[in-house]
């Protein structure tokens, strides 16, 4: 939960680099939260027809859009990568596929041109 937050302090910082487990742990959050935003959406009756999300889902995700996107850049910042590498996902299918395989990769070791290894200055 501590990465979640600090993701969200770190609201639009795109600079700097992420660590595998920030954005990991961020994604996974994410998620979590956003299948209660949707639970919650069907109990109190604000869901979209049969679509299963609603008005709550929909401020989450507005929410957090910024702060996921600052991560998946530094994420990239982490691999040595640019942030515009992000839209390679814009290629139907291998980009999205590419784009996973990069997010999974280990940290660039040593300092590179977005900042200090977060791994060895954690450690």
């Amino acid at each position: 939960m501590n990465w979640y937050l600090a993701v969200l302090k770190n609201y639009v910082g795109f600079s700097g680099r992420a660590r595998r487990k920030e954005f990991w742990m961020f994604v996974l959050f994410n998620i979590i939260f956003a299948i209660v935003a949707m639970i919650i959406d069907r109990i109190i009756g604000t869901s979209f027809g049969h679509y299963g999300y609603g008005i709550i889902y929909v401020l989450y995700c507005l929410a957090v859009f910024l702060p996921g996107l600052a991560v998946q850049v530094r994420r990239l910042h982490d691999l040595g990568k640019s942030g515009w590498m992000i839209l390679i996902a814009l290629i139907p299918l291998v980009g999205a596929i590419w784009l996973l395989v990069l997010y999974c990769l280990d940290s660039q070791p040593g300092e590179n041109q977005y900042g200090p290894n977060p791994k060895e200055v954690a450690a």
